[in-house]
Parts: C-alpha cells; structure tokens; sequence
C-alpha cells in the first residue's frame, strides 16, 4: 500500500510540475528592447555551425560515379552498394526514393590522415563531421570528392537506415 500512495503522490507532483496555466487572452506584456544597447558578440567570435574540417576541399578531376539511394519494398539500400573508384574521381549520390536519407562515414573507420580531407570534400551542406544533410525529396543529390584521399576501402552507411542495414563501400585504388 505504502507503495501505490509513494507512486500516486509521485504522479501528482509530476504533474503539477509540468502543469501550466491558461494565460488570459487580455493580460499582454510588451517588452521594449533598446537595440542599441545589446551587445555585440567579440570579434573573435567562432561560427555556430562549424566542422572539424581544417583542409579545403579538392575538387573532382576525374569521373562523377553515381550511387541511388533507395528506400521501397525490397529494402533500404545504396545501388550499388559497393562501388571502385580512382583518386580525384567523385560519387554523386541521388535520393530516388524513401527518404530521408545521407551519407555518413564512421569517424573510427576512416585513417586519422584522411578524415579531416575526406570531411573536407563533402562540402558544406552537412550535419556533421564526415555526415551529410539529409535529402528529404527525390532527385536532390550529394556529391563527394575522393580527390586527395589515399587509396583503401571506405565504408558508409545512411544514419536514418543504417538499422535497416543501409551500408555501402567506397574502395579507392
């Protein structure tokens, strides 16, 4: 017993916390800020949205490979999933169906001497380091560069899917 009234006394205040008022339609406050009185960040001031990014991207000098990002009844996938390429070359990825979908590789599986470029050549629209912007409409793309990447296998995967196994394989020769 002692531990159904703990429980409803528990509840009660739960809910008093988080219990708010109507406010009276009639009862506005105007605030007047001065403008000229607020204060300016420092000029040393960092961007907000910043990547750990610190090389410029390469730009592709080779050929443009395209990978579909898929999402239907068969699954969730990259076609193809694993794809060979040379350096400078790029992999435009195009959301065709079932988004939203990104491409995003796993910062512990890339060589510490290619991340920072690899993050680099995605660009700026991204979420993340080494993660792109989801693509919510059919048609919008994503393009990599792998130019001054070193040759190996790179994996990556789509971060709303990835429990639905949407994975693929970069290998650069």
């Amino acid at each position: 017993m002692r531990l159904k009234n703990l429980a409803v006394a528990f509840g009660a205040v739960a809910l008093a916390a988080c219990a708010g008022g109507e406010k009276n339609p009639a009862d506005t406050t105007t605030v007047k800020v001065d403008t000229a009185a607020a204060v300016s960040p420092p000029a040393t001031a960092s961007p907000t949205t910043s990547t750990a990014s610190t090389g410029a991207m390469a730009p592709i000098t080779g050929t443009t490979h395209e990978v579909k990002m898929i999402g239907d009844a068969k699954g969730y996938r990259f076609e193809p999933a694993s794809l060979t390429i040379k350096p400078g070359d790029g992999v435009k990825f195009v959301n065709v169906i079932g988004g939203p979908h990104n491409v995003a590789f796993d910062a512990a599986t890339i060589p510490a001497d290619v991340r920072s470029q690899l993050d680099a050549n995605m660009g700026t629209d991204k979420m993340g380091e080494l993660s792109s912007a989801l693509k919510m409409n059919p048609g919008e793309t994503i393009t990599i560069s792998f130019a001054n990447i070193k040759p190996g296998t790179y994996a990556y995967h789509c971060v709303p899917h990835l429990a639905m196994n949407m994975k693929g394989t970069i290998t650069v020769q």
